[in-house]
């Protein structure tokens, strides 16, 4: 199921800064997905809806060139993404072994998928970046997967960056990295999300006009109606 395109619009003029905190203050702390870096420093913010891949220790006798062509592969796993998506890959950490290359980032992005997003590594960088895939990831190797990784599923629960990602979550990249918001809790954060971006943009005025921060970051009543008067005046 893809983001409603009100989210999606909302969400993305909203940094994952902003997100995190929000998700801080209904008892979220580990929503942001360690080693997931922008792999082109220009690519702008996205949203989109999680699809899972997980990846475990490689075994000999299942890690092999062979397996690319079996049912259970990350070919097969290409073809079942829905235009939209932003496929959020299980990697373990593991940065000596290239979860993709640019074959499959090609196929990926004729697809319509969204973003990479793995905290794993990808090979064949400069054939990755001509293919115009946004990849979130710790960088390259150039061993393929089956030197380090063997591939079993997509479509369910995984941890990516030391956070639970299940399918349909929803994601937010940008230069921060990735931030993962909860279904359940999305609509939640879509109606507060502008107001906090409005609130942070007010203190950084008053930073950049001389303000001290104490009572302004976070408000104190004085401040906070200060704020609300700056909001009717526009």
């Amino acid at each position: 199921m893809s983001v409603d395109a009100d989210v999606v619009h909302t969400l993305s003029s909203i940094t994952t800064a902003t997100i995190t905190t929000l998700l801080l203050k209904k008892g979220l702390r580990n929503v942001w997905m360690r080693g997931t870096r922008p792999l082109r420093p220009d690519q702008p913010r996205i949203v989109g809806r999680a699809f899972t891949l997980r990846f475990v220790p490689a075994r000999e006798d299942l890690a092999t060139p062979e397996s690319w062509s079996k049912p259970i592969s990350t070919r097969a796993a290409i073809e079942a993404m829905p235009p939209g998506c932003i496929t959020v890959v299980d990697a373990m950490g593991v940065t000596d072994a290239a979860i993709f290359g640019d074959i499959l980032c090609a196929r990926m992005q004729k697809r319509g998928v969204a973003a990479l997003v793995t905290d794993g590594v990808v090979r064949d960088v400069a054939g990755v970046l001509s293919t115009n895939l946004p990849v979130w990831c710790q960088g390259a190797a150039a061993p393929p997967s089956v030197a380090g990784l063997t591939f079993v599923n997509w479509q369910e629960p995984i941890g990516c960056g030391g956070v639970a990602v299940f399918p349909d979550d929803v994601v937010v990249v940008d230069a921060d990295g990735a931030v993962l918001i909860p279904a359940a809790l999305l609509d939640d954060i879509v109606a507060a999300a502008p107001e906090q971006e409005r609130l942070e943009n007010w203190i950084m005025q008053e930073v950049m006009g001389g303000a001290s921060l104490p009572g302004l970051y976070p408000p104190n009543a004085e401040n906070k109606a200060r704020y609300e008067a700056s909001k009717k005046a526009q």
